[in-house]
């Protein structure tokens, strides 16, 4: 198996065991399963977790005496769960067998990210020197999203007898992976009912508290040599054990196969007979194996990024754990992107503004699961009118943390870790989140060509956010502007003034120039309409042109705040205390939780100039620096090159990277400027899950924009990619660190074009189509064709 292609880990190490958990996810869009340990239930260092995608539940807890209602991505019954132990012909029953056993010996991890397979391999030795060596072959099926699979083969070694083998199927789980919100009611399941069929398939069902969704699990176990099994069905699971009888030179197989059905899929049936009906079709393991690594492959021709060395390693595994998250079958259902995943329960499985971050990938390789991701939000657009409604306003809120119905689930509370003090959480409103969703339907349509989507249920949605930022702006007769007050940026840190009696801060720079830039989109959308629809949204939405005039006023007077020639982070950041950096990272070290630090010494860092992550900066991630340029002089600031470079130093020295998409957006913003500092950002922004960075939050699950943020920093970032109607623009950035890469994309109708840049040059490759030739622009506005067919290079 090449290198290159394999993620592994060569022994066991219970500190490390819940990253590798979540890095050893398996998953196809539909539903995913933790890496753990066959052999382990919840508990220490293992915690293993099945989650379905858009499978949430909501409950009500007590916190510091007040009750919390939350809603979270549900745990589902744990189908992976088999114990074991060695019979021995001349000794007593043996223990039962763990990765944490005093008998093991050797202990490793591949996950072979060409195939989406898992292989846990462990070697015991009791003190009598007889061994056993065990390897656990675990898929979530790509083709068929509805099923996985688990084999296991035992080799006896210096002994003979039987090996007692348990195959469980376990409903007793909960949510309870993360421990800060083990104070929250983690019980999601009930109604739990489990049995057998007659022909010993293991089955269970059960059903979320609320809404109501009914899950069921039909779980067939084979063994070689085939034996009878001792059924055991209690309330909430299933045991069948199994003696096999065992030699030196001869294995025994154990395979679980699970089947996955719930009252969310087409067409509707009855979960449970729907899923006893797939395990009796299901094929035996080699063929269920052989027909899943064919549906990789098929994925991987669409998706791969190749880069070499290590980077490209790590960059392979960001592609692998997207496509598991939101492969082609999330095409068919309606979810969003999960923050972290489907790997684990951090953030409570929450949608937050990450399709921001991943949307782009999508969009080059996968646009119907794009167009799909961006269909959850248009569903959710009542729940957003609501919101705005309650707020005293006209349009659509959306919510910072999203779920199952698009009401705003961002927690009232949350828990200091260091101080143990529970505060009040005001991140509801980073009201920025609104302009992601309607940037991301028009760079969708620009991307991909899909002027359909956008025509009908894109504009939508970008014309009802366009509405709630000109109504929600004020005029103030001092400035001659508007403003937009009490907010919060995406720095997060700073969620009110010193000293003030109310949460937000006014004239975030990011909010206001995104706000002005989606009410100038909103204005071209309107113009490029057919008349028909043009009429029939007016109508529809109740606009008119005096409405239409303030969204012309608003979004060339929105208020933008400088200080000392830079752009403020916003109105009154300047005015701030500086933070002596150094002392604090003398004193504590890892200081990307600043806000942590400074509470539980009494003091908060909305006293300083001190940011969680990128916030200003995030301007030079989501536009050229022409198209920001542009969109400061329609709001009548200049803003140059010295300017802007003066604006990312300053706010650069002042930030912790406390978000894992910090790094990642100072590394784009700097290696478009040709920044000394680029890969540093970069790196930090690739090893921020493989490495933990942040220190035990991978185990939660994988910080999902991050790693589509880093292929999309070498497809576009230092490429310069943009696809639209011209056709194919490139202008690279040279990355010393990267220098050749190549990737395969969608551009309009072409599929399946490939591009391969190397230092100084550019080759451009389109598969025979009738779609015509595909113009491609290079720097100095050179434009080029390359026919069907055909692969032309070009120096840059």
């Amino acid at each position: 198996m090449s290198h290159d292609w394999t993620w592994s880990y060569d022994h066991y190490d219970p500190g490390r065991e819940p990253l590798v958990e979540a890095l050893c996810t398996l998953g196809n869009g539909r539903f995913a399963t933790r890496g753990s340990a066959p052999e382990c239930a919840a508990g220490g260092a293992h915690y293993p977790g099945t989650y379905l995608a858009g499978c949430y539940d909501r409950r009500t807890s007590v916190v510091a005496g007040e009750r919390v209602e939350n809603e979270d991505l549900v745990n589902l019954p744990n189908w992976t769960l088999l114990r074991y132990r060695c019979l021995p012909d001349d000794g007593p029953p043996g223990d039962w067998l763990t990765p944490d056993a005093a008998a093991l010996r050797h202990s490793d991890v591949q996950l072979d990210l060409r195939a989406g397979v898992l292989t846990r391999r462990l070697f015991f030795e009791d003190a009598h020197g007889r061994g056993l060596r065990v390897s656990h072959v675990r898929v979530v099926h790509m083709g068929d999203p509805g099923l996985a699979a688990q084999h296991s083969l035992f080799r006896a070694y210096g002994w003979r007898g039987s090996v007692e083998v348990q195959s469980l199927l376990d409903g007793t789980v909960t949510n309870a992976g993360v421990e800060r919100y083990r104070h929250l009611d983690g019980h999601h399941l009930t109604h739990v009912r489990a049995g057998f069929e007659p022909g010993g398939t293991a089955r269970l069902s059960c059903r979320t508290t609320d809404p109501g969704v009914t899950i069921a699990l039909a779980v067939r176990t084979t063994t070689h040599p085939e034996r009878p099994a001792w059924e055991t069905a209690s309330a909430d699971g299933t045991v069948q054990t199994y003696r096999l009888p065992i030699v030196p030179r001869r294995s025994v197989t154990v395979v679980k196969t699970l089947a996955l059905c719930t009252s969310l899929d087409w067409p509707a049936a009855d979960p449970l007979a729907a899923a006893v009906d797939a395990i009796e079709q299901a094929p035996a393991f080699p063929r269920l194996l052989a027909a899943h690594r064919a549906a990789w492959s098929r994925v991987w021709e669409q998706g791969e990024l190749h880069v070499p060395g290590e980077a490209g390693r790590i960059l392979r595994l960001h592609v692998f754990h997207l496509l598991q998250t939101l492969s082609p079958h999330t095409a068919d259902l309606d979810v969003g992107v999960p923050a972290r995943g489907l790997h684990g329960e951090a953030y409570r499985g929450h949608v937050f503004w990450d399709e921001l971050f991943v949307l782009p990938y999508l969009d080059l390789h996968f646009p119907e699961v794009a167009r799909a991701l961006l269909m959850y939000r248009h569903r959710r657009l009542p729940a957003a009118r609501a919101a705005a409604r309650a707020a005293g306003q006209r349009g659509a809120v959306y919510p910072w943390q999203s779920a199952s119905s698009g009401r705003e689930e961002t927690q009232e509370l949350h828990l200091n870790p260091r101080s143990g003090r529970w505060l009040a959480d005001h991140s509801r409103l980073q009201r920025h989140v609104g302009s992601a969703v309607a940037y991301n339907v028009w760079r969708h349509a620009r991307a991909t060509g899909d002027r359909g989507f956008l025509h009908s249920a894109g504009a939508e949605v970008l014309l009802e956010v366009a509405r709630y930022w000109a109504g929600t702006a004020t005029y103030d007769p001092a400035l001659d502007r508007y403003r937009i007050r009490g907010v919060v940026g995406p720095d997060e840190y700073h969620d009110a003034y010193p000293g003030a009696a109310t949460p937000g801060i006014d004239d975030n720079a990011y909010t206001n120039v995104t706000a002005a830039w989606v009410l100038a989109r909103g204005l071209d959308l309107l113009d490029e309409l057919p008349a028909a629809r043009r009429s029939e949204l007016a109508e529809q939405l109740s606009l008119d042109e005096d409405e239409l005039a303030r969204w012309e006023e608003v979004s060339r007077r929105l208020y933008v705040p400088f200080h000392r020639g830079v752009v403020s982070q916003f109105e009154g950041y300047g005015d701030l205390a500086e933070l002596d950096w150094e002392a604090y990272r003398d004193r504590y070290g890892d200081i990307r939780r600043l806000d942590r630090i400074l509470e539980a010494e009494g003091d908060t860092v909305n006293r300083y100039q001190a940011s969680k992550q990128a916030d200003t900066l995030m301007l030079g991630y989501l536009f050229r620096v022409e198209e920001l340029y542009g969109l400061f002089r329609r709001l009548g600031y200049p803003l140059d090159d010295e300017t802007w470079r003066a604006t990312v130093s300053y706010h650069l020295r002042r930030t912790s990277h406390g978000s894992t998409l910090s790094s990642l957006v100072h590394g784009w913003v700097l290696a478009r400027q040709k920044g000394a500092d680029a890969w540093r950002h970069c790196e930090e922004a690739l090893l921020a899950d493989v490495a933990d960075v942040q220190g035990g939050t991978t185990g939660e699950g994988v910080h999902l924009g991050a790693m589509a943020g880093t292929i999309d920093l070498v497809e576009r970032g230092i490429t310069g990619l943009e696809t639209g109607p011209e056709g194919l623009r490139v202008a690279p950035v040279p990355l010393a660190q990267i220098p050749r890469f190549a990737f395969t994309l969608c551009v309009g109708r072409h599929r399946g074009v490939r591009l391969r840049i190397l230092p100084g040059r550019l080759a451009v490759r389109v598969p025979h189509s009738p779609a015509g030739p595909l113009t491609v622009v290079l720097p100095g506005d050179r434009r080029l064709a390359v026919e069907p067919g055909q692969e032309r290079w070009f120096r840059l």
